[in-house]
């Protein structure tokens, strides 16, 4: 995206977008955890505190949380390290509020967040795990698609990195 797309409505529901400008570890693992293991979001859940502190306290780096009911259940990190762009590191909702528009609030947020900058290019990765949904979903919101490239992970549930029993939509090759 290298353009402001025009900003979409938010859907009806009472979340609320709250900045956490030191996440504490366990809380940062934990929101992870509930928005990340079905789509096998890993490489945080394997980082040590002190590899996971260094990025997630990061100058630039910027966490928030999308709260329903006073409980946090969306996950949004931006990357404004490089000079005029801004990555969407992470971004998702915990499963409870999929399909609910809650995700369209959280990219309205993140998109309006990204732009009150003087960038370039804002952008974000998915992969195949991700909700299949998803790339759709990112196009709607002004994301165009740039670049394929195949990434090569070993599977968390093998490791126990995650249950097993997340991301039924992918199967397990042992």
């Amino acid at each position: 995206m290298t353009v402001r797309p025009p900003r979409r409505d938010d859907p009806p529901g009472d979340w609320r977008l709250r900045k956490v400008d030191h996440p504490t570890l366990d809380w940062y693992r934990d929101l992870y955890r509930r928005v990340g293991e079905e789509w096998l979001w890993s490489s945080r859940a394997r980082m040590n505190d002190e590899g996971l502190a260094a990025v997630i306290h990061a100058p630039g780096i910027e966490v928030y949380a999308l709260v329903l009911n006073g409980r946090d259940e969306g996950l949004l990190e931006l990357d404004f390290r490089e000079a005029g762009q801004c990555e969407l590191v992470y971004f998702g909702v915990s499963a409870s509020l999929i399909g609910s528009g809650a995700a369209r609030f959280l990219m309205n947020c993140a998109l309006d967040l990204a732009w009150s900058r003087d960038l370039g290019r804002v952008w974000v990765h998915t992969c195949t795990f991700d909700h299949p949904s998803a790339v759709a979903f990112y196009q709607r919101s002004g994301f165009r698609p740039f670049r394929r490239q195949i990434e090569i992970a070993d599977d968390p549930r093998l490791d126990g990195t995650v249950p097993r029993t997340a991301a039924k939509h992918v199967p397990i090759i042992e």
